[in-house]
């Protein structure tokens, strides 16, 4: 674009800002632009998209409100509620519509999740590693639901991160924030340009020991840099992500332990090694006024060790059968096994010794790809139109290993190692390493086509092609020997209507689909169950899961008195237009959705009747999610505010059978029974005051409805509580550039539960082949963290 072209824009931009006689009062409209693809450069006003889009920034994100990103994010987000199957404020999941991101292998997973137009789920189990995304450097995200054009896994929506760059920040920051439970977290970012060359580095840690008994402690290191350069016409970035973490996890406990003391643990040590590098490239050129090509590319490397104390299936062999004094395994028929198929392990355990397992998986990534696409604004018949077409490529090849060490449970739940593995195939448990290769392309193409001044029709879709192989590297699983290949072409049609400038009524229909990630291929046999996410057996076809969204609503905006407002428009790029302030006015946005998502095929995982501890996955059929959301945003001279509700139907509507943990027989699930662990009413509010110029205080409550237990498909077990919390917040500018915060969560101190699970609460094998640590309560719950309270420092230079 050549500068007398940006000028233009910059004119044609501010000339929108200006007031229109379709407003009584001096009011200025703000326009605020999202990208309709995962590559940035695709950009078109909010009001032509078919669907309740939300996008929040930087400040949304700030540390002064919110602990941690994930906390950000569920405070800004309409409709978002997160859930916690580790323990671990720092790897939790991310709920929205009834599908779920979540950094856990094993969960099934709705949310696409991209880092500057790079696809994040990562190739093995498509989890999203919260913790490795450099909170501090997040210049925007928007939650974009019924757009299949974010390819595999937005069967429920996606969310896109856009990340800081030299251009669009500039100066530098630091701060330092701790408080409770030994937590401590300090970050930095600088950020200049000249013009035609910027640069922005960022890079934040943190410590946090926990507040469960013998939980690990938390430790993140990560760090975010770019590159960038411009001319008239183009722009280029080059950018690095960076993160080595290690993490606690003490996950769900028994509800009888957590009655006696509500920080206790059931088995450890649970710990989780992260590290990732991933070096990113894009590139855009404008040869006109109205035509850009974008294009991108990426290499991520991936790596996670997790250790994870159990218990175990092995016990005392029987006395009168074939391997007197030693251990074994036994299968489906009850045929006793030696332990370890190379000879005997003699057990010389005291008779009382609970047994347990150590069990370690390490997965190793190597992914890479790129995306090209072309943006065309130019008019068609007279008529403004937005047309976007671009193809992508993802490529992962992943090693995954995983074994379990034999050991002891003592009176604290603690494993401690034997030294010596399981390793029986007979009994379907033994080391696995397995070799996994994905390739996903994608082919899209979308038109926003103006019938009318007001009247805007959407159309587009993407093609969708997997494929990925698992290959046995031991030579001792053929089963799990396999190539898989899936197809999809997923429609999306749109209408938005300006009733009036202020309020927008939109409705639209999409299609998405999602392939079995690897490690449910893996894992996907009744006759041969495994250790979800340790132990893969075998491998017969999975169907890929395909989901049907309709969706329409009305937003708008309402405001009196005296707003002002400031473009954010960069010469070199649409972007969007915010108000920052409203002086002697108000300000009111509000929203309101129906949305219905049907997935057809859709994969669950089902524990194994003979032994709970071991299962898989299966296709369940039809599941309906369907629901509303309400939201509204207020902006009152020193006043801000915010309130949304949420309702989620999400039930089965398929017949099948699955398998209780505690009953340990199948149980038949009938059309109508809710899916487990989707709360159906969520309801936020909150408000921040400013006392004076410099002081701030701010309050937020967060309800969150009861919800099904995990494997409770038939809905015959008390659920999760609902349950509400309060956090509480206040800022105060010493200096132009020194501010001093601090936040509480939780401040009533309330004793909720996240999540919870069905679970058998039968106890531990001892060396004497009877049981010990025996429960009656076949519910384990993860307790929601207690009172924290946090202070911190920034400073701007």
């Amino acid at each position: 674009m050549t500068r007398l072209s940006a000028l233009k824009s910059a004119l044609l931009a501010t000339c929108a800002l200006l007031p229109t006689a379709a407003f009584a009062q001096q009011t200025l409209q703000t326009i605020e632009v999202v990208g309709v693809s995962p590559v940035q450069g695709s950009e078109i006003a909010k009001d032509k998209i078919p669907s309740n889009v939300e996008t929040i920034g930087a400040r949304e994100l700030d540390h002064s409100r919110a602990p941690t990103l994930l906390d950000g994010i569920l405070q800004s987000v309409p409709g978002v509620s997160l859930s916690d199957q580790t323990g671990n404020a720092f790897q939790r999941d991310l709920n929205y519509r009834g599908q779920t991101a979540s950094p856990v292998l094993g969960t099934p997973q709705g949310i696409a999740v991209y880092q500057n137009g790079t696809r994040i789920n990562e190739a093995f189990g498509d989890v999203v590693n919260w913790d490795l995304i450099p909170e501090m450097a997040i210049a925007r995200m928007t939650l974009m639901p019924n757009n299949p054009l974010f390819g595999l896994n937005a069967t429920g929506g996606a969310l896109s991160i856009e990340m800081k760059n030299g251009f669009n920040y500039q100066g530098g920051e630091a701060q330092l924030f701790g408080g409770s439970f030994g937590r401590i977290q300090s970050g930095a970012q600088y950020g200049w340009n000249n013009g035609t060359y910027s640069t922005y580095i960022a890079a934040e840690g943190a410590y946090d020991r926990g507040w469960r008994d013998y939980s690990s402690a938390s430790q993140i290191r990560r760090m975010y840099a770019d590159f960038g350069a411009r001319g008239d016409n183009t722009e280029f970035h080059l950018s690095f992500t960076g993160a080595d973490n290690k993490l606690g996890s003490v996950a769900a406990t028994p509800i009888e332990m957590l009655n006696q003391r509500w920080s206790s643990v059931y088995t450890w040590p649970q710990s989780l090694r992260l590290q990732m590098q991933m070096v990113q490239a894009s590139m855009k050129w404008a040869p006109t006024d109205t035509l850009s090509i974008q294009a991108n590319g990426y290499y991520r490397n991936y790596k996670s060790a997790r250790i994870d104390g159990n218990g175990t299936e092995v016990a005392a062999c029987d006395p009168a059968g074939a391997f007197p004094g030693e251990f074994c395994l036994s299968d489906a028929a009850g045929t006793e096994f030696q332990m370890n198929r190379n000879g005997p392990t003699v057990n010389t355990l005291a008779g009382d010794a609970a047994l347990g397992q150590i069990d370690r998986n390490t997965v190793k990534t190597d992914s890479y790809g790129g995306s090209l696409q072309a943006t065309s604004t130019t008019q068609l018949f007279g008529h403004d139109n937005h047309f976007v077409v671009g193809a992508s490529v993802d490529h992962g090849n992943t090693n995954f290993q995983a074994t379990s060490e034999l050991g002891t449970i003592d009176n604290n739940l603690f494993v401690t190692g034997l030294g010596v593995y399981v390793d029986q195939p007979n009994a379907g448990l033994a080391p696995v390493n397995l070799n996994a290769k994905n390739t996903y392309l994608g082919v899209y193409a979308t038109n926003t086509f103006d019938i009318t001044s007001q009247l805007a029709l959407t159309a587009g879709g993407r093609f969708n092609w997997a494929q990925i192989n698992l290959r046995d590297q031991t030579g001792f699983a053929p089963l799990l020997n396999s190539n898989n290949n899936f197809q999809r072409f997923n429609p999306v049609v749109g209408l938005t209507y300006k009733i009036t400038p202020d309020m927008t009524a939109y409705a639209g229909y999409s299609e998405a689909n999602r392939a079995p990630t690897p490690l449910e291929l893996g894992c996907s046999d009744p006759a041969n169950p495994c250790l979800i996410d340790n132990f893969l057996i075998a491998d017969p076809p999975l169907k890929q899961v395909v989901s049907r969204t309709v969706e329409g609503g009305l937003r708008g905006e309402i405001s009196g008195g005296r707003s002002a407002y400031a473009a954010d428009l960069p010469a070199y790029r649409k972007a969007p237009i915010k108000s920052v302030a409203v002086d002697d006015g108000w300000r009111l946005r509000w929203g309101l959705s129906l949305f219905r998502t049907e997935n057809s095929d859709d994969i669950i995982q089902v524990v194994d009747p003979a032994n709970p501890v071991r299962g898989y996955f299966k296709n369940a059929g039809t599941t309906l999610r369907q629901g509303v959301e309400a939201k509204l945003d207020l902006a009152w001279n020193r006043w801000t505010a915010y309130a949304n509700y949420t309702f989620i139907d999400a039930t089965f509507r398929s017949a099948f059978d699955v398998n209780d943990p505690f009953l340990g027989a199948p149980v038949g699930v009938v059309s109508g029974n809710h899916i487990p662990g989707i709360p159906a009413h969520r309801l936020k509010l909150g408000a921040e005051y400013a006392v004076t110029d410099a002081w701030k205080v701010g309050a937020s409550v967060n309800y969150v409805g009861s919800q099904y237990l995990l494997h409770d498909e038939t809905n015959v077990y008390p659920k999760v509580p609902a349950y509400w919390v309060v956090n509480v917040n206040t800022s105060y500018q010493v200096t132009k550039n020194v501010e001093v915060f601090g936040l509480i969560q939780n401040l009533f101190n309330q004793r909720y539960y996240s999540a919870g699970t069905v679970f058998d609460p039968a106890g531990f094998n001892t060396a004497g082949g009877g049981t010990a640590f025996a429960l009656n309560d076949p519910r384990s719950m993860v307790p929601g963290m207690p009172l924290a309270a946090y202070a911190g420092i920034r400073a701007k230079f």
